[in-house]
């Protein structure tokens, strides 16, 4: 049977050479992407069309040979199927509405057959990936959800979502509760379709006080991940809380993930020393660092590999790859773990 490195460390097992793929790996910095989203109109047109999601998908391993393939989607198409209008505004970003900030949970009509294109995409690329790859779905956690669906759009402080959840704490839960209740069973489908594995983007984790980080997104992935291992307790489940810091710690200990993602901006020896050991990290380089290339990607590379090279490692980037990142210096990145 071909083995499956990514896999095998979500499973425990430390794999040299180091597996590797990247967060937004197929997406705008590839000119086959670029003309395939072209040709098709925007973003969203793109994901709700499965046969050119799973090309999208598999671009980056055919280019590269990366040992991951991540789904090609968006966390925002979970807001749309619980019924909010969604779309994408030019060099802005997602934009939903109604926006819960002035409108009711109860006012929006749910339309879960908005999912379906997501698990044919799913069932698209289990069809034509290579045997060795580890295929990954994925998903928003509540409270990254719960911001856009308040505030209508993204922010830099979440200050809408944040203020909402202490004026109303009481509906703020029934929020989340129904985005961890749709998540499970999205994540379920998933699985179901044929990824092997799944992470939990939590984008706006670090924006909290300690109480609420306890609150919004500790107990609520916790929530998925039980739910999700009582269905599944053979597939490995991925938490990347971005921005929580020194709640990393509580956040690995108390969320039952298999393995924590870690973001640029935490010392990757710090996270050795204070995580669980043993437990799976995935992560972190800085995407500028790969924009830089040079001695920066290479000093930083050998920084990450010296600090988990006694744990299971899966090397990736601490957050999404940038469009300007040029081609060359994924190829360096690769060259410089597999060598």
């Amino acid at each position: 049977m071909t083995e499956k490195k990514i896999l095998n460390v979500l499973k425990g097992k430390q794999e040299s050479p180091l597996p590797i793929w990247l967060m937004r790996q197929a997406g705008r910095y590839l000119p086959e992407y670029r003309a395939l989203r072209s040709e098709k109109g925007g973003f969203l047109e793109l994901v709700h069309d499965s046969e050119a999601a799973a090309e999208v998908t598999l671009q980056p391993i055919k280019r590269f040979g990366f040992d991951g393939i991540i789904l090609f989607s968006d966390i925002l198409v979970i807001p749309h199927a619980l019924g909010q209008d969604l779309w994408f505004v030019a060099g802005e970003g997602p934009r939903l509405a109604p926006k819960l900030s002035e409108a009711q949970l109860s006012d929006l009509k749910p339309d879960l057959s908005r999912l379906d294109d997501i698990y044919q995409t799913v069932r698209l690329v289990k069809s034509k990936m290579p045997e060795n790859a580890t295929f990954m779905g994925f998903a928003g956690s509540p409270w990254t959800i719960a911001t856009y669906m308040v505030n209508g759009q993204g922010s830099k402080d979440q200050n809408e979502t944040r203020r909402y959840a202490y004026h109303d704490p009481k509906n703020f839960q029934i929020l989340i509760d129904t985005i961890i209740a749709i998540t499970i069973d999205y994540l379920s489908a998933q699985i179901e379709a044929g990824v092997d594995a799944v992470q939990l983007f939590d984008s706006w984790a670090g924006s909290l006080s300690p109480a609420q980080f306890d609150d919004w997104v500790i107990a609520p992935n916790k929530a998925i991940v039980d739910g999700l291992k009582k269905r599944y307790p053979e597939t490995p489940i991925i938490g990347f809380p971005k921005g929580a810091g020194g709640k990393l710690i509580k956040y690995a200990r108390q969320v039952g993930a298999d393995a924590i993602g870690i973001d640029e901006s935490v010392d990757p020896h710090w996270a050795d020393q204070n995580l669980p050991k043993n437990m799976p990290v995935q992560g972190n380089l800085d995407p500028l660092a790969l924009v830089a290339g040079g001695d920066a990607l290479e000093n930083s590379v050998k920084n990450i590999k010296d600090a988990f090279q006694d744990r299971p490692h899966i090397f990736n980037l601490g957050h999404g790859i940038v469009p300007d990142t040029p081609i060359v210096h994924v190829e360096k990145l690769i060259t410089l773990i597999r060598n």
